[in-house]
């Protein structure tokens, strides 16, 4: 579990910062269309939605069988299989797809899939309490 949490942790912290830096940029790598006005700010918090999970999946790999990291990956299969359905709408719908639209559609798949093969086999650490609030 800490390979997907490390590999989550840069992939969604590098779209995260991206997203808040150049919002424009990466939509228009992602979907082909210029987005501008109240997109803009939304396009940031989604940036930090993404760094704030990045964050998440970094501080949790070291603590693969805890449940609130059975969590985490739940939430992050959850997220990837979202991003798969919308992303792969958008592709399809549009006339014009951003040059790395596909890619990232395939990515999100072989990391739901990762996600979903892991929680099958997980089973928390439920005898040390590590991780419980006192």
């Amino acid at each position: 579990m800490k390979q997907l949490l490390t590999a989550t942790a840069a992939i969604e912290v590098g779209a995260g910062l991206a997203l808040l830096v150049a919002p424009t940029a990466v939509v228009q790598l992602l979907l082909g269309a210029d987005i501008s006005g109240a997109a803009i700010p939304l396009g940031r918090v989604a940036g930090a939605a993404l760094l704030a999970l990045g964050v998440a999946c970094w501080l949790a790999r070291g603590d693969a069988r805890c449940r609130a990291t059975g969590g985490l990956v739940t939430a992050m299969s959850l997220y990837n299989l979202g991003a798969v359905v919308v992303l792969g709408a958008a592709g399809i719908q549009s006339q014009t797809a951003g040059i790395v639209l596909w890619p990232a559609v395939l990515l999100h798949a072989a990391m739901a899939v990762w996600c979903v093969s892991l929680l099958l086999t997980f089973h928390p650490d439920t005898t040390t309490g590590k991780g419980r609030m006192q």
